[in-house]
């Protein structure tokens, strides 16, 4: 073993949804380890400000301004991302987007919009890249950043869990079909992880922190770091696989700590009456 697989240097990565939250880390974490590091993300502003952002700690960042389901508009960004870099080494697919919604009062426009946001682009930019990685010859990583929802019911999100085990099941297959090439594919698959976006719905996450055996949120450096693993060297013989970073919540399956006496139950629970009845 050496120590320096770990390291990135020399290579090229691209991150959509690269503007805030978990894409964000994913592509500050890269450039740390070495990377260059292009910014796929539909907001100009934020996008940019990533870039400046890694710029000031020494790295090297393109910005990218790019609407990821459109795929003319991911040949672009690609393109340009070859044209200032040379090659692409690294694609992580982590762009999405959710809004809960019963089944039966979604309806088709919503469920195409979230499959376009959450699956279709997958399909755009795997194929520019991964397309580009064969005819190139040196072998590549691909990482899809799914979620446990893919994995397990998720009542208001049919659509969203739908579109995530889609891109699982796709991770798994591209990671065959790409193998002979020395093409790398896998997931990562958070649950409550901390990020801006969940900031804006939540006033703390404190009952889904509860839900969690490590009894903390996922930072967006938890991800970071298993992105990090999965695009060097460090994991040159793993494909095909879903890495759950989610603090224990899907290996746990619905057991978590009781609030009160700390011994892990399976289900709703609450706090005991007391003697009114209250």
């Amino acid at each position: 073993m050496d120590r320096n697989a770990a390291f990135l240097d020399g290579r090229t990565a691209v991150v959509t949804g690269a503007g805030s939250g978990i894409g964000k880390g994913i592509a500050k974490g890269y450039a740390d380890f070495g990377a260059r590091v292009a910014l796929l993300e539909r907001d100009e502003e934020t996008c940019q400000r990533t870039a400046d952002e890694i710029a000031a700690a020494g790295g090297e960042a393109l910005s990218l301004p790019t609407d990821v389901r459109d795929g003319e508009a991911v040949e672009r960004a690609i393109a340009a991302t070859c044209e200032r870099f040379g090659a692409v080494d690294i694609l992580v697919n982590n762009a999405g987007g959710v809004f809960a919604a019963p089944f039966l009062e979604t309806n088709e426009r919503g469920w195409d919009a979230l499959h376009r946001a959450n699956l279709k682009h997958i399909y755009h930019c795997s194929k520019s890249v991964g397309q580009r990685m064969v005819d190139r010859g040196e072998g590549g990583s691909i990482i899809n950043v799914v979620s446990i929802e893919g994995v397990r019911a998720a009542p208001l999100y049919a659509a969203y869990a739908a579109a995530k085990a889609g891109a699982i099941n796709f991770t798994k297959t591209l990671a065959v079909e790409l193998a002979e090439h020395r093409i790398r594919v896998n997931a990562i698959a958070p649950d409550f992880t901390w990020t801006e976006g969940l900031a804006a719905v939540s006033a703390g996450g404190t009952e889904a922190v509860g839900m969690v055996p490590m009894r903390r949120a996922g930072h967006v450096d938890d991800i970071a770091g298993a992105a990090i693993f999965l695009a060097s060297d460090l994991s040159t013989y793993l494909t095909g696989d879903c890495l759950h970073v989610d603090g224990g919540t899907f290996a746990a399956a619905g057991w978590y700590p009781h609030p009160e006496s700390g011994r892990y139950v399976l289900g709703p629970t609450r706090p005991a009456k007391d003697e009114s009845g209250a």
